[in-house]
């Protein structure tokens, strides 16, 4: 059995490591707030400007630009990774990981050329430990305040190279927020623009659901050029604020379960302690009665 004096410098060293998840907690759901804030406010905008950008596809023909057209044959392919920077977040990271090794795993028969941008220290130390190709990486960004440019930055590269030939098809890698207990890891493809269709709501009352026609200035076509390029942006600063947000509410929930542990393991070590103290009082005990019947004799 273990000493007094070692099960009470156990107990002091796991308190000491309540204390610090307790204010890691603290911290994450702090900024756990600010980042659904933002999250939550752009959706609508993202949501609006899809529908937008439905009309003027449906008007202007799948073909009016290149950014619409996807390749005969696929062979270059760029996954934009998102993981956070930070460790402690549980199994965030890794359910992220996982979901782009799936991608490659299911096409390794396809002999495809993958290459990377990643955004975070997880996702860049992978990729480097696999070997992967990695054409770009953005540290600092998932899990901090970033604005627009980050998005625009990035997406601009790799609409040039899309463009080019450099790669056939785009797709990024990044966590749905879904409620602070349940992170989504999703894979979405950004280059060539998949379809984009205008979702049909209808009424609990009525089946007819009156749609806006939007009203055109300049031409169909000159707007969806350049809203097309917007597209990709929009799709990669929604994809890297749901994973700040993601990242925040993981760790959250990761340090609530360590504190908890340890709390735990408070409990357990204190019993021990208790009964390791027992131990020694009743020895001390024995020792005196045995003592003093000795003497009798």
């Amino acid at each position: 059995m273990a000493t007094l004096k070692e099960v009470q410098l156990k107990i002091a060293g796991v308190k000491k490591t309540r204390q610090i998840t307790s204010a890691m907690k603290m911290v994450a759901t702090s900024r756990l707030r600010g980042a659904q804030m933002a999250m939550e406010a752009f959706r609508p905008y993202a949501s609006k400007f899809a529908e937008v950008l439905g009309s003027l596809a449906s008007k202007s023909g799948e073909d009016s630009s290149p950014l619409l057209v996807p390749r005969e044959e696929v062979k270059k392919v760029h996954i934009v990774l998102c993981t956070s920077d930070r460790g402690l977040c549980g199994g965030f990271n890794i359910n992220l990981i996982e979901l782009a090794q799936s991608y490659l795993k299911n096409n390794a028969d396809k002999n495809l050329e993958v290459s990377f941008t990643a955004f975070g220290k997880r996702g860049r130390d992978w990729c480097k430990k696999q070997q992967h190709t990695i054409t770009d990486e953005y540290i600092g960004v998932v899990g901090a305040k970033f604005n627009f440019n980050i998005a625009s930055t990035s997406g601009n590269k790799l609409i040039n190279k899309f463009l080019s030939g450099k790669y056939d098809e785009v797709h990024v890698v990044f966590s749905r927020f879904v409620s602070v207990g349940k992170q989504q890891a999703t894979m979405k493809q950004i280059l060539p623009i998949p379809p984009i269709e205008v979702v049909e709501e209808q009424d609990n009352e009525a089946n007819d659901v009156y749609l806006p026609e939007h009203i055109c200035e300049p031409s169909p076509e000159e707007l969806l050029n350049d809203m097309l390029p917007r597209n990709v942006f929009i799709q990669i600063y929604s994809g890297l604020l749901e994973t700040s947000t993601s990242e925040h509410a993981a760790r959250m929930s990761a340090m609530d379960n360590a504190t908890k542990a340890c709390n735990d393991m408070v409990g357990e070590l204190q019993r021990l302690y208790n009964k390791a103290r027992q131990a020694a009082i009743t020895a001390d005990l024995m020792d005196i009665v045995g003592g003093a019947e000795a003497l009798k004799g």
